[in-house]
Order: structure tokens, then sequence, then C-alpha cells
């Protein structure tokens, strides 16, 4: 049974989360009042996961993160982000927080968003000890618009992360999310041409209406006929990814392509925000039809 550990200053809210986790599934839940209430619970018995608020007294999420990060390295971290916390938000993402929900989205995508990260933290090893000797890969993926093929890329990217000691499990969630981020926009934003209020949010579920639009472009030329191409370059240093697709491009530059607080409450510019919020290096082409990912090797994994 994992167990994670609530973090948020306010009583209510504990118990709001705690109750949303244990009433739908078998996680073990415990509380701390602050970050420091935090640190000392997680000295004591480190949990599975933690699910912090931001602001709070007594070390907030931020520091909370820039702790359990340097210590804890293992432990995932979910931040629960209200308004006017972006910018400690976006600051957080940097330093190693595996992720975020919106306090006002907790009940939709809060279990979602601690599950993946679980599963990621407890990955099956069993190619573990085979990969730990790969000094150097690469691949050369042509993939269609399936959205199903998304996840397998990823776990196959986490896992030879994983293996060649590039980063530790936090850095391969946001590993992770960056290029499944890249590729779902490759899919949806350039080959299929939807729009962003189409697209909605890349992790969340789709409407009815914008499924059905999914899959009649998936049937329907020219889309039917465009590919994503996805190039991968992994080393002992670091990881290189080239994510291009077929569509008409878009003005990439001119949603702001920084971590701006502001862009995390947009539809459009949230993807880019958690590229350049996970890695260390993200380029666009003039055309808007591809972009390039790099993370350097963490020196601090061994």
């Amino acid at each position: 049974m994992a167990k994670v550990l609530v973090v948020d200053d306010s009583a209510v809210d504990r118990r709001f989360v705690g109750g949303l986790l244990q009433r739908e599934s078998n996680y073990l839940v415990e509380f701390a009042e602050d970050g420091a209430d935090a640190l000392t619970k997680i000295r004591q018995a480190a949990p599975d996961i933690i699910v912090t608020d931001l602001q709070m007294p007594n070390r907030n999420g931020l520091e909370l993160v820039s702790a359990v990060r340097l210590h804890h390295a293992g432990i995932p971290i979910i931040l629960m982000t209200g308004h006017g916390s972006e910018g400690l938000a976006v600051e957080a993402l940097q330093r190693g927080a595996a992720g975020y929900v919106p306090k006002p989205q907790l009940g939709e995508c809060l279990l979602d968003a601690v599950g993946q990260a679980l599963s990621l933290a407890q990955a099956d090893h069993t190619y573990e000890r085979l990969i730990a000797c790969l000094s150097e890969c690469e691949f050369d993926f042509e993939l269609d618009n399936d959205p199903e093929l998304v996840d397998a890329l990823v776990d196959l990217i986490q896992q030879m992360a994983a293996g060649m000691r590039l980063t530790d499990a936090t850095g391969r969630f946001r590993l992770g999310a960056a290029v499944k981020e890249a590729v779902q926009n490759a899919i949806y934003r350039g080959n299929l041409e939807l729009s962003y209020a189409q697209a909605l949010d890349v992790r969340g579920d789709l409407s009815d209406e914008v499924m059905q639009l999914v899959l009649e472009r998936r049937m329907q030329s020219p889309y039917c006929d465009r590919r994503v191409q996805v190039q991968v370059r992994m080393n002992l240093e670091r990881a290189h990814f080239v994510i291009r697709d077929e569509g008409k491009g878009f003005k990439w530059a001119d949603l702001g392509v920084t971590t701006t607080p502001s862009s995390l409450e947009t539809k459009g510019g949230r993807g880019l925000v958690l590229m350049r919020a996970f890695m260390d290096q993200v380029l666009f082409n003039d055309k808007g039809t591809e972009v390039t990912l790099v993370m350097r090797r963490e020196a601090a994994v061994v």
C-alpha cells in the first residue's frame, strides 16, 4: 500500500485532499501542517509520494521541494496550486517537483497525477541490469496520429534514462512529461490541426465532441497522411530529442516560450511552460513544426 504525505496548513484542505485519496484508492494517507512538519515526518518514515500546498508558513512548498530534492530525491512531489501561486509553481517545477494540480481541479485530476507519479517511481526493473550496461542509444520513430502510442514511447524513454542513470525518479517523470507534451502537441496541434480550445489540456480527457473530431481527421486526407518523426539520442551525459510534425506550423513566439506565471493558467501556453521548466534546452524551428528538447545528466545521480 502506497503511503501519501499530504502537506497543507489548512485543516479543511488536508481533510478534503485526504478524503479524495482514501475514497478512491487504497493509499495510506498521512498529514503534515507545513514544510517543517513534513520534513520531520519524512525523516521518521519516508512516504512514497508527497502532495503539498505551495503557500504555507514554516517552510513553504517551494522550500519543501528543494529540501526533499536534496535529501530524499527518490520521493516525487505533486504541487497543489492556488490562484496567485503560479510564480512559485514555476520555480518549484524547475527545482524538482514532479507535477502540479490547480486546487480547483483536485477532484478531477489529483488521483491521476498521483497514480502516474507512483507508477513511475515504482516501475518494474526487469531490464534494469541490461540497460545499465548501455552507454549510448539512438532511435528514429515515425508515428501515425494514434495517441495510444505516446505512453509506450514515453515509457521506453524513461526506462532508458533510468538504466543509463541520467536522472533520478523525479527527473524521469519530468523527462517523460516534457516529451509527452511535445509529441501530443505534434499530433493534435500539428498534424490534426486542432485549435487550442479543441485540444484542451493534453494531460486531460478530450470531450466527446473533440474525440470524434480526432477520430475523423485520423481517417481523412490530408491529416491521415501526416506522421510524427521522433529522433531519440541518449548517452551518459545527455538526452536529446527532436519531435517533428507535418502540419502547417504555428507562431510559437506569439505564445511566449518562457516560464511566465500567467502561462500556467492558459491552455495554449501550458505545454511550453512544462517543457521549458523540465528541460535544459528547448528550441523550435522557424516554422513551428519541430521542437528540440535537451536534458543534461544530473551530477547528483549515481
